[in-house]
C-alpha cells in the first residue's frame, strides 16, 4: 500500500479537517500526524479504498483501519481522541 497522495486526501477533507482539530497532534505533512516527536497517525491508499495508520499506545504499535466510509472515519476519530488520552510510551 502506497502512502496517500494529497490528491486522494483531497478526496476526503472532511476527514483531514476533523482531524486537523484535534488538540494534541500536529500535521507536519499533508495527512501525517504526529503526537510529540512520534509519528502517530497517517493514511495508506488502495484500489479497496482510504486507509488509517493509527498509533496506539498500549502497545506502541500501529493498528490499520479502512475509513473509506463516514462509519468508518466516524470510528476513526474515536479511536484517534481515546489514544491521544493514552500516555506516550517511550
Amino acid at each position: 500500500m502506497l502512502h496517500a497522495t494529497e490528491n486522494t486526501l483531497a478526496k476526503y477533507e472532511a476527514l483531514v479537517a476533523s482531524l486537523r482539530a484535534i488538540d494534541g497532534m500536529n500535521e507536519r505533512r499533508p495527512g501525517i500526524f504526529y503526537r510529540k516527536s512520534k509519528a502517530f497517525l497517517h493514511f495508506h491508499e488502495d484500489p479497496t479504498g482510504l486507509y488509517a495508520d493509527l498509533r496506539m499506545y498500549v502497545n506502541d504499535e500501529f493498528v490499520r483501519m479502512r475509513v473509506t466510509s463516514r462509519v468508518e472515519q466516524s470510528a476513526l476519530i474515536t479511536l484517534v481522541t481515546s489514544a491521544l488520552t493514552q500516555p506516550v510510551r517511550k
